[in-house]
């Protein structure tokens, strides 16, 4: 939304409480003190910056990693202002900003009329939070400096240190992250340049320069799109092949708020809609959400009715059928934005839904009538979308009645433990009859269960719900774990709540445990979210030390070794498989609790993960090669 240039003074900002609770309590205000919450202050920098830009007064921001660990966010807006303020004439309005939670500009409503920083609680939680800050301003023809140290306690007022560059104007923010505060203070230069690019989607136009000056790791990327989030679809479809080239897109704006969107499908069956309010990323959705699928729906149906793509006696398409493969971006931004739940992902304003609604039923019904070849190839791909609905609900039904039969419904093959605690409970997926057989000597039958699978499973990111029902190997997994499959899926009922992963080191292990990793994001994310799935990491090596039997993990393990015992360097074993141990040495290197090393499974960001799993196991092997060259050295492992 451009801004009119509205008044920014020292009267706009507004006090709402102190600041002292930050520092007591910072999971409170930053969700963490992991790697989370430490980038959530360049966040809440940078948002700032952006707010700026949404305002009409900045088209530029630079975020830089310094060299000696700190972050330097720069923007080239109107400058806080440096006035004394009206509430506390000795304090100027920069210093309050700083030193106060909810003080700003955006909540009295005139400095910013749309803004994303009111989902945080601002600047000063990042100064509460490092060890120093340095705040420099460039406003009035002066350049002003105001040092902060040991977490917002000031180093001296705020002074004119000299004019300002070049009759520059803008903000500066450098922090240094409190070691006391955080469990680990280094930046991950990705986790910062994947939000970064985000918000430069989101702000079309918009130049955002990154720049990584840490020792070993300089780097600079920009983004600017000019496409806005017309580009954003693009990138995200970039790694699955578009039902056609065409981004459908459009925008309304009334009352103090627009809704910007963009969408094309593509050949896949995965729902990827990503919405946003103010820039901040609404991960559960809401209004916004809610009023582009209610009238994408309806506009669909019209458009098949009113082309006999749909016969009178015909059922309307569902909802699930037409987003089958559709990527799409709604953002809104309005002025005041009401968010719902202590994590502020869904978006509660009843008056959003509305203008979506509005803005969808007349702006993409247009773009329909106006592209008729590519509206037809939609409803088209729904039409086969929802046969193949009808059928998977047929084979579920189906399904379900022979459970009911069988009593349990467990597969045949699973080799359950006895203890009914689901939360001691652990569910290992074996690759292979030898290693299975293995695995059963080598467990605690009272808390570790066994599911051989043989061969590769099914690629579910390219596969149908109806073929993949009919696929025994993910018939026997989605028995055993016992809480449904997609939408049906409920994680409440799960019967284990550790799901592991165990499949050999070698190449053909890794393309199962990504087959499987894949499925279990597709279809039964909540598991994966919930933090239940894991991954045995057998060792790669073994050696003999005089009769003992020595197990290394991998080559860093193997070369470390090597260094205390060089003499070892020939009689060295690579396992390949797990078949070669005997149940022995598979309980002592990978199944018992108190010696193995496992590795968790997370799901940070949907948009991210979908693109991976695209990449990994779409059709396109460039793409892939290309991903696996440039993100195998950057895994981190979380032992247990």
């Amino acid at each position: 939304m451009a801004g009119d240039g509205a008044s920014y003074n020292a009267g706009d900002i507004t006090v709402l409480e102190g600041l002292e609770p930050v520092r007591k309590r910072p999971g409170m205000y930053i969700g963490s003190t992991g790697p989370t919450g430490l980038h959530h202050l360049i966040t809440e920098v940078v948002d700032n910056a952006v707010d700026e830009a949404m305002a009409g007064r900045a088209s530029r921001i630079d975020v830089t990693l310094l060299a000696d660990g700190g972050c330097r966010v720069q923007d080239d807006g109107a400058g806080i202002p440096v006035e004394p303020h009206p509430q506390y004439p000795d304090r100027s309005a920069a210093e309050i900003v700083l030193t106060t939670l909810h003080a700003g500009a955006k909540f009295g409503g005139e400095g910013y009329k749309v803004s994303g920083g009111l989902h945080g609680v601002g600047v000063s939680v990042v100064n509460a939070l490092s060890t120093r800050l340095v705040l420099e301003i460039d406003r009035g023809g002066n350049h002003h400096v105001l040092e902060f140290i040991n977490g917002g306690e000031r180093k001296g007022p705020l002074e004119v240190t000299g004019p300002a560059p070049r009759g520059r104007t803008g903000t500066t923010v450098s922090f240094w992250p409190d070691p006391a505060i955080f469990e680990e203070t280094e930046f991950r230069a990705q986790t910062v340049t994947e939000r970064l690019q985000v918000m430069a989607f989101l702000n079309r136009g918009l130049d955002i320069r990154f720049t990584d000056e840490r020792p070993g790791q300089q780097k600079r990327e920009n983004f600017r799109y000019n496409g806005g989030i017309v580009d954003y679809v693009r990138h995200l479809n970039a790694s699955k092949e578009s039902l056609f080239r065409k981004v459908a897109s459009y925008n309304q704006s009334e009352d103090n708020q627009e809704v910007d969107v963009a969408l094309q499908w593509n050949t896949g069956f995965h729902e990827g809609i990503f919405s946003f309010a103010n820039g901040i990323s609404t991960i559960e959705g809401g209004m916004h959400e809610e009023g582009f699928k209610k009238a994408l729906t309806n506009v669909v149906n019209r458009y098949a009715r009113s082309r006999n793509l749909l016969k009178e006696k015909d059922e309307n398409l569902d909802g699930k059928d037409i987003r089958e493969g559709i990527t799409a971006i709604v953002s809104v931004r309005l002025k005041e934005p009401q968010f719902e739940g202590q994590t502020k992902a869904k978006l509660g304003n009843v008056s959003v839904r509305s203008l979506v609604e509005r803005a969808t039923n007349e702006k993409l019904t247009e773009w329909f009538e106006e592209n008729p070849t590519e509206a037809n190839q939609v409803v088209k791909k729904a039409l086969v979308a929802q046969r193949a609905r009808l059928a998977a609900q047929h084979a579920r039904d189906l399904t379900r009645r022979k459970s009911g039969l069988d009593g349990a419904g467990l597969p045949g093959k699973l080799i359950d433990c006895s203890s009914r605690d689901r939360r001691e409970c652990e569910l290992f997926i074996v690759e292979g009859n030898s290693a299975g057989s293995s695995a059963k000597d080598a467990r605690d039958p009272r808390t570790q269960a066994i599911l051989p699978i043989r061969g590769k499973i099914l690629n579910v990111e390219r596969a149908r719900v109806d073929k993949m029902l009919k696929n025994a190997e993910i018939q026997a997994l989605i028995a055993a774990i016992g809480a449904g499959l997609a939408e049906d899926f409920d994680v409440a009922k799960i019967r284990y709540h550790k799901v592991i992963v165990l499949a050999d080191a070698d190449v053909d292990g890794s393309h199962i445990r990504t087959l499987l990793l894949t499925f279990f994001f597709r279809q039964m994310k909540a598991l994966v979210e919930g933090g239940f799935v894991y991954v045995a990491q057998p060792p790669l090596y073994s050696t003999l030390v005089g009769k003992e039997k020595v197990y290394l993990k991998d080559d860093t393990a193997k070369d470390a070794f090597l260094a205390e015992h060089p003499e070892h360097r020939h009689d060295f074993q690579r396992l390949k498989g797990l078949g070669e141990m005997d149940f022995h040495e598979l309980r002592e290197t990978t199944i018992d609790p108190t010696k193995r090393s496992l590795l968790q499974i997370s799901v940070e960001q949907a948009a991210l993960a979908d693109d991976v799993c695209s990449v990994l196991m779409g059709d396109d092997v460039e793409l892939r090669r290309h991903f696996i060259q440039t993100n195998a050295k950057d895994v981190r492992f979380l032992d247990i």
